[in-house]
């Protein structure tokens, strides 16, 4: 799985003009799950991202998680973030999870979440949405969590 994660001032997602997600101080995270990936993998990254330290300190130093600002999580689905761009100029989405097992696996993560955070927001999986931002810092980071060779 892959989660893009950009600490945030503030950020919200709407769907046909209408707000369905928003948060102020903390983290929006584009998450993808690609073949191969299980519910293990789902709880890795989640686990990663919890513990992530990417918010400063009193002296200045990433050295806090959102948990220990007590932030907001955006999370938002994106599958183009699994695309292999590395020929042509046209983006192969073949190492994207298929759409049924990307929905089951973003539904977990988000289930994940909120059993552990208290502030979470998401997007909506399958629909075309409009994401605002304001990154801070800016501050962004690529977390990856590869399937075990079994679980192939």
């Amino acid at each position: 799985m892959i989660a893009l994660i950009q600490r945030v001032a503030r950020a919200r997602v709407r769907v046909d003009g209408a707000e369905v997600g928003a948060i102020g101080r903390g983290v929006l995270a584009l998450v993808c799950a690609q073949r191969g990936d299980t519910e293990r993998e789902a709880d890795a990254l989640l686990a990663k991202m919890l513990a992530f330290r990417m918010f400063a300190d009193e002296a200045g130093r990433m050295n806090l998680s959102v948990v220990d600002v007590e932030g907001g999580l955006l999370l938002v689905p994106q599958f183009t973030l699994a695309a292999d761009t590395t020929s042509g100029t046209r983006p192969s989405f073949t190492p994207a999870a298929a759409p049924a097992d990307g929905e089951r696996l973003f539904g977990h993560y988000v289930n994940g979440a909120r059993e552990r955070h208290h502030d979470v927001a998401t997007g909506i999986f399958g629909a075309t949405m409009q994401v605002e931002s304001t990154n801070d810092g800016p501050v962004t980071f690529w977390l990856q969590v590869k399937p075990k060779e079994s679980n192939r």
